[in-house]
């Protein structure tokens, strides 16, 4: 019995949650991915899978052997491109998750760049605006917007990420212009539930904190909602960098507060601790780093 073949299979059918798809993935039969799996597990003494006619999915066990196993295979197939004088020429898949705003824009051209160089690399990217556990999900990297939560995962930031106050001209010429951040608290301002405490804004100068509560009639979990809502003269916005710079350079949104500091953003890029990062991955990143250093 070969061990990697079989820790091949289980690992297919973990990700795809099906024999079916598993075997047309590794481009074998059915039947000899159900048999590999059967032999693992006849091996190991433990059930991987709770089989129904309708669903695949992993036990307690299998969660945990899946963990290890990936590395391993990762680490098998960098070992092969090793030996075969292949380190040079990138391949294999990179899985990652983004935010839908940021991904769907400003992470596709350095993507489209990375993907030129490296032909042989495959990217499947999933946008969601839910954060996702990276390890059940089969996923290799995560790209992340804002402070990050306590985490067992690994973070390296590709960027600051201002995060600005902004209000379309026509709003302003209609409501005046706010002279200090206090005077948010008569405007109508737009709510990013994304944020941990949506309805209160920090600044910071001179040493000195403040913190504003504001409220609004508009509430979404995407930046990009916002800045449309804020550009169409809804209100005032507390909004990422990338997701109103266009806006602020043609002039369709005012920045306000220059001379204020809000709270600490990044962009980050996350993966497990002890998850084997294949030289694509690595490579992936330091080509996100350079991309985005100095951007905004």
């Amino acid at each position: 019995m070969d061990k990697i073949e079989t820790m091949r299979a289980f690992a297919a059918v973990a990700q795809d949650k099906s024999f079916t798809a598993a075997a047309k993935r590794l481009g074998v039969s059915t039947k000899l991915v159900s048999k590999y799996v059967a032999q693992l597990e006849n091996r190991l003494a433990v059930q991987l899978f709770n089989r129904t006619t309708r669903s695949v999915a992993l036990t307690d066990s299998g969660q945990a052997y899946l963990e290890r196993c990936k590395s391993l295979l990762e680490q098998f197939d960098e070992l092969d491109a090793l030996v075969q004088d292949r380190q040079t020429a990138l391949s294999g898949p990179i899985r990652l998750t983004a935010p839908t705003g940021f991904g769907s824009t400003k992470l596709i051209p350095p993507l489209r760049d990375f993907m030129q160089t490296h032909p042989g690399v495959t990217l499947d990217l999933r946008l969601t605006d839910t954060r996702v556990a990276l390890v059940e999900e089969g996923l290799d990297l995560a790209i992340r917007i804002g402070a990050l939560p306590d985490s067992t995962l690994v973070a390296r930031k590709l960027s600051d990420m201002p995060l600005v106050i902004c209000a379309s001209p026509d709003y302003l010429a209609t409501h005046g212009t706010p002279d200090h951040p206090a005077a948010l608290s008569t405007h109508s301002c737009l709510i990013n539930d994304g944020r941990l405490a949506p309805e209160t804004w920090p600044f910071f100068k001179n040493g000195r904190s403040h913190a504003i509560h504001v409220s609004g009639g508009f509430h979404a979990n995407a930046p990009a909602a916002i800045a449309e809502m804020a550009m169409g003269g809804l209100g005032v916005a507390m909004s990422p960098m990338y997701a109103v710079e266009t806006a602020l350079a043609t002039g369709q949104l005012l920045r306000l507060f220059a001379d204020y500091k809000t709270e600490d953003m990044g962009l980050y890029a996350l993966y497990p601790p002890n998850r084997h990062l294949t030289s694509r991955v690595r490579a992936l990143i330091d080509h996100l780093v350079g991309s985005y250093a100095g951007r905004w």
